[in-house]
């Protein structure tokens, strides 16, 4: 999807600040980018109304909590299991243990981002509960060894 065009400069520079501080301010948001705070809580409360910005969240330490375990899992769906699509869809978006899912291209059907307490928690997910649902064929594994960058900031 390409950007509206009535997205200007001013916005995007609202947008990349508000991908660095979610709870910047309204005034300390005008002053990163030289408007009132008037004119920047209009630009802000459009920005989101047309849905350039989709949700507040706080990032969370996954080691702090005990999660020491981040994999990225291949899926393989069987063939000719169509039906079984939507439901594995919709009881992987239920998973708390899958942080993102991707539908993708290639020699696998998903790609999974799952956290875990530890490589026997990791173990029994995969193989206790997502290798089991229907219409899997098939589930491959990488653990992650070093996290070097993880963002969610777009480049504007």
């Amino acid at each position: 999807m390409t950007p509206s065009p009535s997205i200007d400069a001013v916005d995007r520079r609202i947008l990349a600040r508000l991908q660095e501080d979610g709870r910047i301010t309204n005034q300390a948001l005008a002053e990163a980018v030289h408007l009132s705070p008037a004119q920047c809580n209009r630009r802000h409360r459009r920005l989101e109304e047309r849905g350039f910005i989709r949700r507040y969240e706080a990032r969370l330490d996954a080691a702090r909590l005990g999660l020491g375990v981040t994999a990225f899992v291949h899926v393989t769906m069987e063939r000719g299991h169509i039906r079984e699509v939507e439901k594995f869809r919709d009881q992987v978006r239920a998973m708390a243990q899958v942080q993102e899912c991707y539908a993708v291209t290639g020699d696998f059907d998903y790609v999974l981002k799952v956290v875990a307490r530890d490589l026997k928690a990791l173990s029994d997910f995969l193989l206790g509960t997502l290798a089991q649902l229907p219409g899997v064929n098939g589930v491959r594994s990488s653990v992650c060894l070093d996290e070097i960058k993880c963002t969610s900031a777009l480049p504007l």
